[in-house]
This record gives C-alpha cells, structure tokens and sequence, in this order.
C-alpha cells in the first residue's frame, strides 16, 4: 500500500536487529552539486519489530507530531505541552500551585517520562523536602500529566495512582523566614532598574497588589496623569479598589504603558501578548532575582509594601484600603477614601 505524499515511510534495515523496521520522516531537501537533482533529507522517529507496529506509529506521529518521539519525551517537555494546553483555561491560583509543584519536581525534569517508575515518583516525593499540601498538589500535577500522556498514547501505565503522601501528613508548613525583603535587598533591584522585568518588581514593591492583579492590569484602568490605577476585579470586596502610583516608580508605570502600543494590558510579552502568571514567574521574576541572589516570590513584594508603609507610620486604615486588605472599611469609608486620592499617594511617596 502507497503511503500519502508527505506522510513518512517504511523502510527495513539490514542485519539481524531486534526492531527491524525503521520509521522515517523528511525534513528537507538538499541539491546534487555535480547532478543537479534533489534529494530528501530524512529524520528516523522510531524503529518497531512488525511493519503493523511501523504504520501505527507512522499514523500516531501524523496526528501528534512530537520532535523527539513518544519515547523520547521528557517529564519537562511533556510539562510544557500539557500546561499550554491547560493553563489558559484556569485561575491564576491554579496556575500558581501547578507551578510551585512543578518547580519541586527539577530532579525529573530531563528523565524520559515513558521511563519513569514508581519509585522515581515516590523518591521525588520523599526526598523533596515539601509539606504535606505541596506534596498534595504535586501528587495532582502527576496525574494530570499522566492523563494527558495516556491520553496521547506517550505510555501505557499510570504510576500516579499509587504514590503515598499519607505518611507525610504530620508534616507542618515550614516557617516563613523571610516575610519582605530587607533595604539592602531593595538597593539591588533599585541598582537594576533599567531592567524592565526589574522594574515590574518595584511595581509590585510599591503598590502591595497582589502579582495577578497587576498582570491583569489593563491600561483602561491606569490614569497617569493623576498617578493612580483601579483594580476592577478581585477576590474580595475591599480588593475593587485605587492603588496609588509612587513618584519613584512612575517612570516604570509611563514605560510599560507605552512600550507596547497594541496590547491592551499594562505589561505585555515580548511580542506584546497578555503576560500571564506563569510565564511571568518562570522566565522573569526568578531570573531576576537568581541574578541578584535574592530569596522571594511576588507575595514577598506585597509584605514589603505592608511592612514599608508601617514603618513610615502610616495610618492601618491607609494602608488596608491600599493593599486591599478585606475588612479595611465601611463602603462609606471606601467611598470618602476613593475621593481622597491625596492621602494615599502622600502615604506611598513616604516609603
């Protein structure tokens, strides 16, 4: 039977080999320098015992064309294509779990993931350090990835199903150590500040929202010429709120705005899509602060910011109705606040 133009093809290899057929692929074409003919450029995807098995796993690279094979895919790789296809259907917080439990799961990153055993799971989890909620939420990370790879044919067995977290259940949350960042920490990022990743964790520093607040940020709800921004959406009724725009970070607030005219949202990727979480955290946040050798996440920024405003002695009302602490103040109160724009940004301009 004549396979389709374009499809790949079968061909058996010589000598006395386990798996005999070879599936192939072409990936080019390259010109006779003496003949002047073409000739394909072909790239072998796998190799099977049978001429059936060949056609099967022709057919299945068709339909999901994986560079390095289905044998070939690593736990990372095979992260990264389930979480383009899963995360821009859930919350930020959901986001932000699966990516904490992804970021404790490096020992596995580079192991081929139709290789992995039980016990490499179960050695990730008893040896990884985590409290018994991470561990909860990388015990949910396998099984998805698990069905997303059973799903695509990548294996056979789901492992996942029989990790025990159980024994680690006695294990309490470790201590905060670090609850905001110290001066000299912050004189480093200041030192960086033509670094426009850099400067989004000023932004973050000096204005105590929330990272998801401020990556959904749309330029609609930033007034800079009277120096503040409205959080339209939040999880909280004191979260709908005006966060004012410190004077030292203005610049970067005016910079943002205008670096990507055609992206509705405050901060942008490099090709000026929306710049969601985890992309944010994984490719800018921690190389920023890898570079610097600073220990925190964006929740650290929003402490610092708390913490900063208290030491300025500001009043706990300002700094609740800023942050959007629930519970701050009446609507009535809200209401008076909103219109007394001065007050909070005499209180973010003392920090």
């Amino acid at each position: 039977m004549r396979l389709p133009n374009g499809y790949g093809s079968i061909t058996k290899l010589s000598g006395n080999r386990r798996k005999p057929y070879g599936i192939r692929v072409t990936t080019g074409w390259v010109t006779d320098e003496i003949t002047g003919k073409k000739k394909q450029k072909y790239k072998f995807i796998g190799y099977t015992k049978t001429r059936a098995e060949a056609l099967s796993l022709l057919a299945k690279y068709n339909n999901y064309p994986l560079d390095l094979t289905y044998d070939k895919i690593t736990f990372s790789e095979l992260y990264e294509k389930w979480s383009e296809q899963k995360y821009p259907y859930i919350s930020d917080s959901s986001i932000r779990s699966y990516v904490a439990a992804y970021n404790a799961c490096s020992p596995l990153y580079n192991k081929e993931f139709k290789k992995l055993k039980l016990f490499d799971l179960q050695n990730l989890i008893d040896t990884c350090g985590k409290n018994y909620p991470t561990l909860k939420n990388i015990k949910i990370l396998f099984n998805q990835l698990y069905d997303y790879a059973l799903k695509h044919e990548i294996t056979n067995k789901n492992y996942s199903e029989y990790i025990d977290i159980a024994k680690h259940k006695s294990k309490k949350s470790p201590s905060d150590k670090q609850k905001k960042l110290s001066n000299d920490e912050i004189k480093k990022l200041w030192k960086e500040k033509d670094d426009i990743y850099c400067q989004t964790i000023l932004m973050l520093i000096y204005s105590g929202v929330r990272v998801s607040e401020l990556l959904n940020l749309k330029k609609d709800n930033v007034y800079l010429d009277k120096h503040y921004f409205e959080i339209i959406s939040s999880k909280t009724e004191n979260g709908i709120r005006i966060v004012p725009i410190a004077d030292k970070v203005f610049p970067f607030y005016k910079n943002w705005y205008e670096r990507y005219p055609e992206c509705e949202y405050l901060l942008c990727t490099e090709n000026g899509k929306h710049l969601l979480h985890r992309n944010y955290y994984d490719a800018y946040f921690k190389k920023v602060i890898g570079k610097l050798n600073i220990s925190c996440t964006p929740h650290t920024c929003r402490h610092t910011c708390i913490s900063l405003l208290a030491q300025a002695d500001v009043n706990q009302t300002i700094i609740k109705t800023i942050v959007g602490h629930s519970g701050a103040m009446s609507i009535t109160e809200k209401v008076y606040t909103h219109l007394d724009l001065s007050d909070l940004l005499s209180a973010i301009n003392s920090i």
